[in-house]
């Protein structure tokens, strides 16, 4: 019995066969990978500029539609019609800008100034024990006194002029930064501390590289928080002997009945709000690149 073998195959041939579609092993038989993308990296139809102003826009028809069948008359609040008009008269004949310009003068200066005191105690109440016993309590007991009952105080000590007005909201900002910064400097982790000193870091070189870097995300909050108590003690000082200010245009407007100059300098406020918000939040991605967050799905 005679065994017959087979002739040897070339590389070529080899190479050919493997390219034959209809091989079992081609290449062209492998199932097609598709890339798989999370749901939450999806963009959606909608884009989210006009979901975050629908609800704005919603709000102002519904408030237009209200005045054009008199649910709402003048008396009670303007139409959105009238409160554009009313506004692009403000700001033609120069009222508007000029109150603006004092509001936002008053309200850098009393925020430079309590960021300032706020940090400055929350440092050296956070990191150094006796700082802490010597500053907290005394900070904690004053928080809970309303600043606004402070106004008759400040009128006696600094008089009717500018002073009274930064005093309000500079004590208005100090508390909120005081608090976040502290929280967030004893919101460190110990063990970081730990694997700081055990690399050769001087006291200095800890608080640089670890703990104010670890209290920064509570700072830029206590920020944010303190822009709107600045606004909202920016309303009270403008309303109690002022002569300018957008405080001033309400206090006037309130005198002759005017919804509609009122509705505007609210406006205004909001805006100037928002603005300053937007500011912070920018220079919290651009500080806290570092940090990944939780965006929303």
């Amino acid at each position: 019995m005679s065994i017959s073998h087979a002739p040897p195959v070339s590389p070529a041939e080899k190479q050919g066969a493997s390219a034959d579609p209809d091989s079992p092993e081609s290449p062209a038989s492998a199932p097609e990978l598709v890339p798989l993308v999370p749901s939450s990296t999806r963009r959606t139809r909608v884009p989210r500029w006009l979901r975050r102003t629908s609800g704005p826009l919603l709000l102002l028809v519904l408030w237009q539609v209200l005045t054009s069948v008199g649910v709402l008359t003048p008396e009670v609040l303007a139409s959105p019609g009238t409160i554009a008009r009313v506004g692009a008269d403000l700001v033609s004949d120069g009222s508007l800008p000029a109150a603006m310009g004092v509001s936002l003068q008053r309200v850098a200066v009393g925020l430079l100034c309590g960021v300032v005191v706020g940090t400055g105690l929350a440092l050296l109440s956070g990191l150094f024990r006796v700082g802490e016993d010597l500053v907290d309590a005394s900070v904690q007991m004053l928080r809970t006194v309303p600043f606004v009952g402070l106004i008759p105080l400040f009128i006696i000590w600094f008089g009717i002029g500018e002073a009274p007005k930064v005093a309000i909201i500079t004590l208005g900002v100090s508390f909120p930064l005081y608090l976040n910064v502290y929280a967030g400097i004893r919101g460190v982790d110990s063990q970081l501390i730990e694997a700081g000193e055990s690399l050769g870091l001087s006291r200095w070189g800890l608080v640089r590289h670890v703990v104010l870097p670890g209290a920064l995300p509570g700072a830029m909050t206590g920020l944010r928080y303190s822009l709107g108590i600045a606004w909202l003690a920016l309303v009270f000082a403008e309303q109690i002997n002022a002569d300018a200010g957008i405080g001033f245009l309400m206090v006037q407007a309130r005198d002759f009945l005017r919804t509609d100059v009122i509705v505007v300098c609210l406006i205004v406020y909001a805006f100037l709000g928002l603005l300053a918000d937007f500011v912070v939040r920018s220079l919290e991605r651009l500080l806290l690149q570092w940090r990944p967050t939780f965006t929303g799905r």
